[in-house]
């Protein structure tokens, strides 16, 4: 059985006494060592004798090249070819939850195309009063909102469903971006075209394609449509960029990534879902029996410790140690989340870096000292339906091996005594 305790195992008092320690320690060597002074401190060094970039040097702000290693990376053998494949975000490296557009995760199915705003054109059509085509300017005109959601892959830890597979936070959960959206409730453009809103739409769906050459068609049920999606055209405060959908993409908040089709071109309001190639034959969990279930749209709740870990191992020693990572739920909102040191036997209460928001990332911190013995660390998120993440085990006891989408299980990093971590399995 586990061991829940209450607190952070260390206490925040107890961290700050021993990152006090930690720094008498380091002031102690430093005057043992009179001989040989630290010139950081004691000389003038380069960047301090002129003058840094003016401002015209940087008309667009890029990270500087201290943090160069901070990318996307794809794995190669994924896919046959770069057009349809997988660009991960650098989980590892970041903190907070808003993901940069410049290291968020990016899919494409045809690759990522240029499409101006002049040329842009979004048509709704189907079982509403008055067709509409609008283009860019129109949108631009209605009543807008902000949110901020998570985006992740259906496939997102898909690869480790038969076991540990690939050693970095970044591969094993890395389809995921979490940012503010700026655009239009779809809501509001169903009514423009007047969708009968008095009428019965339990039966009625929205059929969406995008304007790339896979238009990566999807059919959504009227009630999630009417609810919370959106129509947006910015991104973090600025234009979506182009690997996102630019000019315009739909955002359907908590629901896996690929039905939130990117250059949305197409909205038709049918009496029933259209079944296509993206809702059959791909995006449906084949079970042990060899039966694929569908509709599975929602992203359950889940979590991953992002430091330490294989791409982030410990590299100051003993002591004072932050374990972080993200949490999320396409249910709701998380609303605790739980770190484990041995591999799920004994269970500490995390610390919320704020409260948990519906369909966005959650940061969680761990302040604790390490000792230097091996740990073997999880994360286990909970959400406001009461839903827990479960282990792989239980996953597979369900699902079996067969799958690839929708994979929320519990992720093991062992962190040895130097420090370093890898991707296993605990059974």
């Amino acid at each position: 059985m586990s061991d829940n305790k209450t607190g952070n195992g260390t206490s925040r008092r107890a961290f700050l006494r021993g990152a006090a320690a930690a720094g008498a320690g380091a002031l102690s060597a430093t005057a043992a060592k009179a001989q040989s002074p630290d010139p950081l401190i004691t000389e003038l060094q380069p960047w301090a004798q002129g003058f840094g970039d003016g401002v015209d040097a940087t008309p667009y702000g890029l990270p500087i090249e201290f943090e160069g290693d901070v990318i996307r990376r794809n794995v190669e053998w994924l896919t046959a070819d770069t057009v349809s494949s997988i660009n991960f975000t650098p989980i590892h490296a970041l903190d907070g939850t808003i993901t940069p557009q410049g290291c968020a995760f990016e899919r494409h199915h045809s690759g990522a195309i240029e499409l101006r705003k002049e040329d842009y054109r979004l048509m709704l059509n189907g079982l509403v009063d008055t067709p509409l085509v609008f283009s860019y300017a129109d949108l631009e005109r209605f009543p807008r909102e902000n949110h901020v959601y998570f985006c992740e892959c259906a496939a997102n830890t898909g690869m480790e469903w038969a076991g540990a597979q690939l050693n970095g936070a970044q591969f094993t959960h890395g389809m995921i971006h979490n940012m503010e959206y700026t655009g239009v409730p779809l809501r509001t453009l169903l009514e423009e075209a007047g969708l009968d809103m008095a009428g019965d739409l339990s039966d009625k769906w929205v059929y969406v394609e995008g304007a790339d050459a896979s238009s990566n068609g999807r059919s959504i049920p009227m009630e999630k449509a009417l609810d919370d999606c959106l129509i947006a055209f910015k991104a973090n405060g600025e234009a979506l960029r182009k690997e996102h959908g630019y000019p315009v993409r739909l955002v359907v908040p908590g629901w896996e990534g690929n039905m939130w089709v990117k250059w949305i071109r197409r909205i038709e309001v049918t009496d029933g879902p259209i079944e296509s190639r993206e809702e059959t034959s791909k995006y449906t969990d084949v079970l042990e029996n060899g039966i694929a279930r569908k509709w599975t749209w929602a992203m359950d709740a889940k979590s991953v410790v992002t430091s330490p870990s294989p791409q982030a191992p410990i590299t100051h020693g003993k002591g004072p140690l932050v374990i972080t990572g993200l949490a999320w739920s396409g249910r709701g909102a998380i609303t605790r989340v739980d770190v484990s040191k041995d591999g799920g036997m004994t269970w500490e209460s995390a610390r919320l870096a704020k409260p948990g928001e519906k369909m966005a990332l959650t940061r969680f911190y761990l302040d604790t000292d390490w000792d230097g013995s091996e740990m073997m660390l999880q994360s286990r998120a909970m959400d406001d339906t009461g839903y827990i993440q479960p282990t792989k085990t239980q996953l597979r006891e369900v699902r079996g091996l067969n799958s690839i989408y929708h994979n929320n299980c519990i992720q093991t990093w062992l962190v040895r005594s130097n420090g370093e971590a890898e991707n296993v399995e605990v059974s």
